[in-house]
């Protein structure tokens, strides 16, 4: 029997297939009836999953990161599809195809990986490639990038999406400095790549997609600048000191780089490098979001998506080259 992968599912479609628990929620209608919301997914995508008249008794049964067989139908709401779940049933792990849940190309992270360390080991300030260097000899980081999303729902929110995130953003930067001969190429390269590295110990995405602990009390930016000292710090009782102007920059460049104080950053970019940084990377998650967006929209009665709070608008679908 062929799979229903998310991406393939249509209006009114009995659906009777096995997704991964990525989120769920116990909530109460207008007349004060509990009902269980699913986040389900599959390599293809994610779909929302509603089950009525069903409460934490049944929410308690199962995990994030499980993998259940839904049975149920279809429907579009505003645009988007979901499952009226009618039933499910808790599948263990090895009755399952992994490769129907990992969209993890190994030839695609080979290549990104390759292309990351070239532009990185094209630093030319010896500082930086000292720091640069530590970074990419961490094996356990390094394979950890190679699995990280770079969010849990706004934009690049699946495997490997924080690695494919970075290297778009530094192929960006390095087109733009050419431009600006003011700006410090080096520092801007090497403060691309750390910029949302912090992610690595914010999410957990080992089963379900989450925020650890650290995440929720800390948050990427301030986990990200604590490394970025931790580093310069061992760096020095090595007998290779980072001047401290130069280490202070590069936490500068991570704390601000969401731009604005409402946005999370302690700090708005105070030097050049910052601000290029938080406006590139603010360019590459929206386009992201947006592509998303459009992608997942099945309604084909109109050129125009629904109305998206994330991005504040609506989008006009024909924008996007099929």
């Amino acid at each position: 029997m062929q799979r229903q992968y998310i991406s393939d599912l249509q209006p009114r479609e009995t659906v009777d297939e096995i997704y991964r628990v990525a989120d769920k929620q116990v909530r109460s209608n207008r007349q004060g009836n509990e009902y269980l919301l699913l986040q389900l997914m599959d390599r293809s995508g994610q779909i929302s999953g509603l089950r009525w008249n069903v409460g934490q008794e049944i929410y308690e049964t199962f995990q994030r990161g499980d993998y259940l067989r839904i049975a149920g139908a279809t429907q579009l709401h505003n645009g988007m599809m979901q499952i009226i779940v009618q039933d499910f049933s808790l599948v263990t792990s090895d009755q399952v195809d992994a490769s129907h849940f990992s969209k993890r190309d190994e030839a695609q992270i080979d290549a990104l990986q390759s292309q990351l360390a070239e532009k990185l080991r094209s630093v030319k300030c010896a500082h930086l490639q000292r720091l640069v260097e530590d970074y990419l000899s961490d094996a356990r980081l390094m394979e950890a990038l190679s699995r990280a999303p770079a969010g849990i729902k706004t934009h690049h929110a699946y495997e490997g999406g924080l690695l494919r995130h970075v290297v778009d953003l530094l192929a960006m930067a390095d087109a733009i400095a050419p431009s600006y001969p003011q700006l410090d190429r080096d520092l801007l390269i090497v403060g691309v790549f750390l910029h949302d590295l912090g992610k690595i110990e914010e999410l957990s995405f080992d089963a379900d997609l989450s925020y650890t602990d650290a995440g929720q009390l800390l948050g990427h930016l301030v986990q990200g600048a604590i490394e970025v000292q931790n580093r310069a710090t061992k760096l020095a009782e090595q007998g290779q000191a980072i001047p401290d102007e130069t280490v202070l920059r590069l936490q500068h460049m991570v704390v601000s780089h969401h731009r604005e104080l409402e946005h999370g950053s302690p700090k708005v970019p105070m030097t050049l490098e910052a601000i290029v940084l938080a406006y590139l990377d603010d360019m590459d998650a929206k386009m992201n979001a947006a592509m998303e967006l459009i992608a997942s929209d099945r309604n084909t009665d109109s050129d125009w998506t629904n109305y998206n709070p994330t991005l504040g608008r609506k989008l006009y679908k024909p924008s996007a080259k099929a």
